[in-house]
């Protein structure tokens, strides 16, 4: 179980209320031919409510 773990890769994201974390997995999902789009709702660790998340790109960290 440690291995799968260690070959997931982290994602840096941004919740809406701006606060950045870390994420073990972020799926870009598609629903049918139509992507959902880039946010998903994830629980942010410096709120702790669901918020909708989007990756941060490099720069923006």
């Amino acid at each position: 179980m440690s291995h799968l773990m260690d070959s997931l890769e982290r994602t840096v994201v941004r919740c809406a209320e701006g606060h950045v974390f870390t994420t073990d997995s972020f799926p870009m999902q598609q629903l049918g031919a139509e992507r959902i789009g880039p946010g998903r709702l994830l629980r942010c660790p410096r709120c702790a409510r669901l918020r909708h998340a989007v990756p941060v790109a490099g720069e923006q960290r």
